[in-house]
């Protein structure tokens, strides 16, 4: 009976270790998860803050794209407007050498050469 107390004490043996085993992969295992979910919460925080930024950066590039386009509208109406300010010039550029050059006709205002 003493062989079988002694088999029977080394089985014990065993499982205690076996036991310990476990609980410290256990213990090794919390750690591990800890670290994780401080990971993920650290993570999460900085895609908060990126999404905000992000969120800005949204909005300032949209009121920056109406501003340019208001500005292109400006331009082009400037131009077209300074396109007509050169046509009428050229016009009246035209009629009046026209006009100048009907009044060399007229002999009282034909200059003398001497």
């Amino acid at each position: 009976m003493t062989q079988q107390g002694a088999v029977l004490q080394g089985y014990n043996n065993e499982l205690v270790k076996c036991i310990e085993d476990l609980c410290m992969q256990k213990e090794e295992l919390n750690k591990q998860i800890q670290q994780a979910e401080e990971e993920k919460n650290k993570l999460q925080h900085e895609i908060q803050v990126l999404s905000e930024k992000l969120e800005c950066v949204c909005e300032n590039l949209a009121q920056k794209v109406a501003s340019r386009n208001e500005l292109d509208k400006i331009l082009a109406e400037t131009e077209a407007a300074y396109m007509k300010i050169l046509d009428s010039s050229r016009t009246l550029l035209n009629v009046l050498k026209k006009e100048v050059g009907s009044l060399k006709h007229i002999p009282e205002l034909k200059t003398t050469v001497t």
